[in-house]
């Protein structure tokens, strides 16, 4: 029985200490559980603050700034279009000058006048082929811009003719 008084004087002790850690156990772990809630709640009622007042700020730049910064970029393409515009019209100014110094030499004033008006120098016999894709119905059907100077005189003649 010397066995059975060591366990028992065991056991009261042993049966005290375990139910009382585990008691001190679980209170801990309920302050654990307590503290670590507390947290998340404190956590998150400021968080959502903080959130709810960065949520408002940026919409509130959003929405301030979307109008000039639409604008902004609207303008940018119209300053992009009048600088082709401008570009365009440079090039046709440099163009129209390079047209005006040549019909300021009278060699190629000469050459234009042959040409458009199938003129000829006073001993010189001129000629008129004519297209053989065209007929005598296809001169009408040409654009007025496309036919020579006289086809156009021409059929201003017979137009009138027909009026009367």
């Amino acid at each position: 029985m010397p066995g059975k008084l060591r366990s028992r004087g065991r056991d009261d002790s042993a049966r005290f200490s375990t139910a009382t850690r585990l008691r001190v156990l679980g209170e801990q772990t309920a302050e654990r559980v307590y503290r670590s809630q507390n947290k998340r709640q404190a956590r998150r009622s400021r968080l959502t603050g903080r959130a709810a007042l960065l949520a408002l700020v940026v919409c509130t730049l959003v929405v301030a700034l979307a109008y000039p910064i639409r604008q902004y970029v609207s303008q940018r393409g119209e300053i992009a279009d009048l600088q082709r515009q401008q570009q365009k019209a440079r090039e046709r100014v440099d163009r129209l000058r390079d047209e005006k110094a040549r019909w300021q030499d009278d060699a190629y004033a000469e050459q234009q006048i042959r040409e458009r008006l199938h003129m000829v120098m006073p001993g010189e016999t001129g000629y008129v082929v004519p297209d053989p894709r065209s007929t005598e119905s296809g001169r009408t059907e040409q654009g007025e811009a496309d036919r020579p100077w006289y086809s156009n005189v021409w059929d201003g003649v017979d137009k009138a003719d027909r009026a009367n």
